[in-house]
Parts: structure tokens; sequence; C-alpha cells
């Protein structure tokens, strides 16, 4: 049964309306302005009959409120008037009234207005649901178009548009190649149905790191593509290419294939590597080619390379002079202390010079854990990690490398070194610390693992 509201100061009028209506509708009876508008906090009805001449607020003013509220709003009005002259009738429409109904009341006449809106109205109400339905049919139709069907994320079409657009507008942000190695030994060894495993998991991954705010494009095959809308420094890039890589790097070693699959990151930024998505693409795809060509497994920004190559295009030198050069800086003794980024280069390099001779090198990972004394701070163990570098500096061989793995730990590869005696190796490293770090915070301990020198399968193909 349909909800009518009436609105009116006088009672009688009240009475007669609603001993007209109670009938076929459920009527509800107020006798102000006022009350009309507080009426809708707490209910609600399907018609609305309004008187114009009350005291307060008359009619014209108490429609002007409903129409502000988004509960009443909809809700089609009937003015009550004794008034039929032209300008009150232009009036009630031009106020958002339906209709209007003359007094005093003649009951068919109530009834066929107040039954004809309603049926109108709820004509209204199932043309808007049924648009309503027809948008979300073709908005969701649009959007599968736009996506990939295994992984859920936005294809290649999708989102050279919709960067496009967003840089036209002078959005900020980079664009992140990422890409899987031998994923093909995947498909080969266990089968498409854990390759799409790996694939969905790729994109559940770049979802946990990446905003809702960010484009996230599956290019096809194992290729995928973030575009980062928030405006981030290269350090956050970095932070961010790096969480990642990790996290992917993790799971897959969890999946126990044995693939040797890992992760490579190619990173451009707008608008120092590209004004539009091509010109973007094209310099991750040449910033992850660079990954790919050092090691795998890392990530690279564009401008580094395009940086260095542009200065080393500046000049020519021969053969003798670019010996010379690249030695320049070699003081001869001493272990390499790099950067991580250009250490995992390194141990990838001589990983796979291992596999192909019987060169011996083993992996020294020292940690910095609690001492004796209270837990150190990160200033005491940032203190104790710059003496153990000393230490490793000052006690190898300039064939052997080392490199800050994190704030806690420290990472050797020495060459030509079995485990049997790494572990002396890594004791005279600790000797030299203890007699340069002085607290008892920080103790120093280590792990060793001779790098395997047998190759798998997926490696000989």
């Amino acid at each position: 049964m349909s909800k009518i509201l009436i609105v009116d100061d006088n009672k009688l009028n009240l009475v007669i309306a609603k001993n007209v209506l109670k009938a076929t509708y459920d009527v509800a009876t107020v006798t102000g302005g006022e009350e009309a508008i507080a009426y809708f906090e707490d209910d609600t009805c399907d018609l609305i009959l309004l008187d114009i001449i009350m005291p307060v607020m008359d009619g014209f003013a108490v429609i002007e409120k409903l129409k502000e509220s988004e509960k009443a709003r909809d809700i089609p009005v009937i003015f009550l008037t004794a008034d039929n002259d032209a300008a009150t009738e232009s009036r009630c429409f031009t106020c958002g009234a339906i209709d209007f109904i003359v007094k005093p009341f003649v009951a068919e006449v109530m009834l066929s207005r107040i039954g004809r809106a309603l049926e109108l109205e709820q004509l209204r109400k199932n043309l808007a649901d049924k648009l309503e339905k027809k948008t979300r049919e073709v908005s969701d139709m649009k959007s599968k178009s736009h996506k990939d069907s295994l992984t859920g994320l936005w294809n290649r079409s999708y989102t050279e548009e919709a960067v496009n657009e967003l840089l036209e507008e002078d959005s900020s942000g980079a664009l992140l190649m990422i890409d899987m190695d031998n994923f093909k030994a995947i498909n080969d060894n266990y089968g498409h149905i854990a390759g799409d495993r790996v694939l969905v998991m790729f994109a559940d991954t770049m979802r946990e790191f990446c905003t809702e705010e960010d484009i996230l494009c599956r290019i096809g095959g194992d290729e995928f593509v973030a575009f980062v809308r928030s405006a981030k420094t290269k350090a956050e890039l970095s932070n961010l290419a790096g969480d990642i890589l990790a996290s992917l790097c993790r799971k897959l070693q969890e999946s126990k294939f044995d693939t040797n699959t890992s992760v490579s990151i190619g990173i451009a930024q707008h608008s120092a590597d590209g004004d539009n998505f091509k010109e973007l693409y094209n310099a991750a795809d040449k910033a992850l080619y660079y990954v790919k060509q050092n090691g795998k497994n890392s990530f690279h920004f564009y401008s580094d390379k395009s940086k260095a190559e542009t200065q080393r295009a500046e000049k020519s030198v021969d053969l003798s002079h670019l010996s010379a050069l690249m030695s320049r800086a070699d003081s001869g003794k001493g272990a390499y202390l790099m950067e991580y980024d250009s250490f995992h280069h390194v141990y990838n390099f001589i990983r796979r010079f291992v596999e192909r001779t019987s060169c011996n090198v083993t992996t020294v990972l020292f940690t910095a854990n609690q001492g004796a004394g209270e837990e150190p701070d990160a200033t005491e163990v940032e203190l104790a990690l710059d003496l153990l570098e000393k230490a490793i500096y000052t006690s190898l061989r300039r064939v052997d490398v080392s490199t800050r793995y994190s704030s806690k730990q420290v990472v050797v590869m020495l060459i030509d070194t079995g485990s049997e005696n790494a572990g002396a190796v890594a004791d005279r490293i600790l000797d030299v610390f203890s007699n340069l770090y002085v607290g008892n915070k920080v103790k120093i301990e280590y792990g060793i693992a001779q790098m395997d020198k047998k190759k798998s399968a997926s490696q000989e193909e």
C-alpha cells in the first residue's frame, strides 16, 4: 500500500483528506512545514500533499527545503490550494510539483489525481531502474573488454589510453615494466596451470604494493606494467621496486620451482624519460633489457643508463686508453666494497662463471645481533657495520667483493676460496673488527655457503 503524507495547518482539511484516502492508502498527517521536514528524519512516503498557505513556512518554502534533502527530493509533490489562477499554477510547476488539487476537495478528483501521480511515479522508477541496470551492464562489458581475463589487470590498450589521459593533465608518475626471467621453464616443466597460478600471484603482488590510483596492466605473457601515479622520488621508487622484487622472488622460491626463475624491473619517469605512454614504455623496456643483460633479478632506472651513455658518447677511446681508464681508480689492494645494485650484477656474473669452471666461490653473510650489553640503537648498529666494512676491506684481497645488504647485514664473496677455508677468513675479519669496535652492544655473527657449481636443467637449456 502506497503511503501519503498530508501537510496542512487546517485540521479540518486534514480530517477530510484522510477520510477520503484512508481506504486506499496509508496516510500520515502533519500541521506545518517544519513538521514536514522533520518527518523525513525517521520516515518516508510515496507522495506528498502540500498546502500552499501556511504560517511560518508556506508550501513553496517547504518544497524548496525538501528538494535539498537526499531522502525527500525525488518524492512527487501535489499542491493543495484554494487559488487556481494561472500565476499560482505556473509557480507550482516551477517549484517542482507534479500537479495541484483545488480546495474544497472533491473526493473523486482527489483520488483520480493521486492515483495517476503514483502510477506515473512507479513508471518513472521502473524506467530509472532499467536504465541503471543497462548502464551497469554496459559499464561491466566495457570494463571486461579492457581487462586481462586471467589476472583481472587492465590490458595494454586501456592502459595506454588511461596513462596518456593522465599525462595530458600534467600528472606526474613513473612506469615500471616487470618481467619474469625463465618463466617459460615453469610452463615447460610444471605445466600451464602452474604458470597461470604464478601469473595471478604476480598480479596480486602488484596490487599489494601499489595503490588504487595506480594503473596495473598485464601486457601479455609474463610481462607486466605498473604506472605509479603519485609523485615519487627516485629513492621512493627504488624502495617500491625493491619491495615488489623481494616479495615476488620470495614467493617464487616458496613455490619450489627448480627453474631459476627470477624477476627484473625497468623504470622510466615522467617527464624526464618520456611525455607519453609509448615513450615511457620504450624507456622502461630499455632499462629492463639492461637488467636482463646484467644478471637479471634486479631493477634499473632508464635515466641512469641514458645519462651514462650520453657522457660516454661525448668521447672516443682506444683499447689501451680504455684499459687505463677502467683501472685508474683501482688501488690494487683491499676488498671491493660495492653498492648492492652493482654487487648484484657482479654476483650473477661470478655465479655464471662458477657454473662453467672449477673455481670455488664462497659467500659469507655477516649479521649484527644484540651483544652482551643493552639492545643497540640504529646509530650503534650503523657504527658497528662501518667498522666491520673497514675490517673486511683491510682483511681481504682485491679479488674479493663485499656489499651492505641491509642496515644489519653485510655480504662478502670470497673468490677461489672453499667453504673449509672461508671460516678462517671470516674469523680473521672478526678479529680485526674486535680491535676496531670497543662497545659490547653489537655482536657480529656469520653464515657460510659455497656457490653451487652444478647447473639446473633449465639453465642448461
